[in-house]
């Protein structure tokens, strides 16, 4: 049994979840349990089960069964669709309880997290509109009397691994179009917080989704994460989260050869040249990487900064970033909550002290708040002399800002470019032609160009090199949960000649 130290809670009852199998709230089948822990107080305010390898199994076998044999084998793509559809609503209805749970599961802010659960619904409505607009294509085909068409079927059991810092959204890009495509998913939760997806879960029922289509498992990598996407009836993988836990993710795949996305976070450059819009600038830096306390895998960490207009930048970005009002996420009036593990800061002081030590100076914060208890880190900005600071190319997971300034384009895009990593990229400039220039040349799955952290389920997500691999959103993503099959129809009413003869 794993436990998250921490202090229990001293306001009533600690709360208690079950998983869901096969439509059931269940516990972990030998009792064990693992406590989370309120980033904001410290105190122990929910436990949840520690799912073992047989209730692993029987998840996936419960999702296999449903995608074989049970009603959702048998609804039409417009029925699917239907439930999708009413799942959103209900997930919109819900939202304010649902951010509620989020943010004293991960310390996010409230503000966010009910918005986000409410903005969310958008994206199972829109796989609800995709689900009957699966298509195959007839062929045409260089053989006499031969119709040929193709067509797309779902994979079968969908392993979804989610981590903390988004569950409600990363659940929506994975269940929205896996569930529209035909499939069944097992998901699982992240052991930092599994409260709002498994509150979440309850919604499944009464969206008309049959038991079994959507299970939800707790736990920790061994045995939870293992046994998941090592089963022998997992077809597809979908995780999201770090390079270590990815690494063991395709070792468990040489098992069951399922198939694999992988969406690893970033290390994001923002970019902004002398001609940019500098308030607008300053804004959206602030909300890339001190949003959501820096944990977003799309935070724009490394902030690169024309040098003739570095100085005035920094002074504008400085000034705002001391006036952030750091607290309590369920305040209206707090801008920046805690760090969700007492992990994540840990490894943030031991990098901005490495930093330091390698010549890094501290612009702005660098330390916990004086007087304040819990996981909270002020809001930091740093100014690095070379791109060779490991702190440039290290993904914190929190309110830190790597600084650097360049001359010329051609500079600032080798600079942008050498990293690890390659999920998103921040744009700034008045030049169109320029800003078209850097779209093309970064190595970034996402570009925004004088905006920053924006989402759509319209639009695909993911990145390239280190952030993995594989897009979430957009349409193209059910294709993702489907495979083609080929159809050959032999028209003609002559008889099969020459068997020894491939036609």
């Amino acid at each position: 049994m794993g436990i998250k130290s921490g202090r229990v809670c001293a306001m009533g009852d600690i709360k208690s979840y079950q998983m869901l199998i096969n439509g059931d709230w269940v516990d972990a089948s030998d009792g064990g349990t693992f406590d989370s822990v309120n980033p904001t107080t410290g105190e122990i305010w929910s436990r949840v089960p520690e799912a073992t390898e047989a209730d692993v199994n029987r998840a996936v076998e419960t999702a296999h069964h449903a995608f074989t044999e049970g009603p959702w084998a048998k609804m039409t793509p417009t029925e699917r669709g239907k439930c999708l559809r009413k799942l959103g609503d209900l997930l919109a209805d819900q939202s304010e309880g649902l951010g509620r749970t989020e943010s004293l599961d991960t310390g996010k802010m409230l503000k966010e997290t009910r918005w986000q659960a409410k903005y969310i619904a958008e994206f199972f409505h829109f796989f609800a509109g995709c689900a009957d607009k699966v298509s195959g294509e007839t062929l045409p085909i260089d053989k006499p009397d031969m119709f040929v068409f193709t067509k797309r079927e779902p994979l079968g059991v969908v392993a979804a691994v989610v981590p903390w810092n988004s569950q409600l959204f990363l659940v929506a890009v994975k269940l929205g179009p896996a569930l529209a495509a035909g499939n069944t998913v097992v998901l699982k939760a992240s052991e930092h917080a599994s409260a709002a997806m498994l509150e979440f879960g309850k919604l499944i029922e009464e969206a008309g989704i049959p038991p079994g289509v959507v299970n939800i498992v707790t736990g920790h990598g061994e045995p939870c994460g293992r046994a998941l996407t090592g089963h022998p009836l997992v077809a597809r993988v979908s995780f999201t989260g770090g390079p270590n836990a990815a690494r063991h993710v395709l070792e468990n795949v040489k098992r069951n050869f399922a198939e694999v996305s992988l969406e690893l976070g970033g290390k994001s450059p923002f970019i902004v040249f002398d001609d940019a819009n500098i308030e607008s600038a300053v804004n959206a830096s602030i909300a890339g990487i001190f949003g959501a306390t820096g944990q977003s895998c799309v935070a724009g960490s490394r902030l690169y900064l024309h040098e003739d207009i570095a100085d005035e930048f920094l002074e504008k970005m400085t000034a705002l970033t001391r006036q952030i009002v750091i607290g309590d996420p369920l305040a209206e009036e707090t801008q920046m909550g805690p760090l969700c593990t007492q992990g994540q800061l840990e490894n943030i002081q031991r990098e901005v002290t490495h930093a330091q030590e390698q010549g890094a100076t501290i612009l702005a914060g660098g330390k916990q708040p004086d007087g304040m208890g819990g996981l909270f880190y002020e809001p930091t900005i740093i100014d690095c002399p070379r791109q060779d600071l490991r702190i440039v190319d290290t993904e914190l997971f929190g309110p830190v800002l790597s600084v650097q300034r360049f001359k010329t384009e051609e500079e600032v895009l080798e600079l942008a470019n050498n990293s690890e990593h390659g999920l998103a990229a921040g744009i700034f400039t008045q030049n169109s032609a320029r800003s078209l220039r850097m779209a093309n040349a970064v190595q970034a799955g996402i570009v925004w160009v004088n905006t920053y952290r924006v989402v759509s389920p319209i639009a695909e997500f993911g990145g390239v090199k280190g952030s993995g691999y594989g897009r979430e959103s957009g349409f193209q993503a059910i294709y993702d949960y489907t495979r083609p099959k080929t159809i050959w129809v032999n028209t003609s009413d002559e008889p099969i000649s020459n068997p020894f003869v491939m036609r």
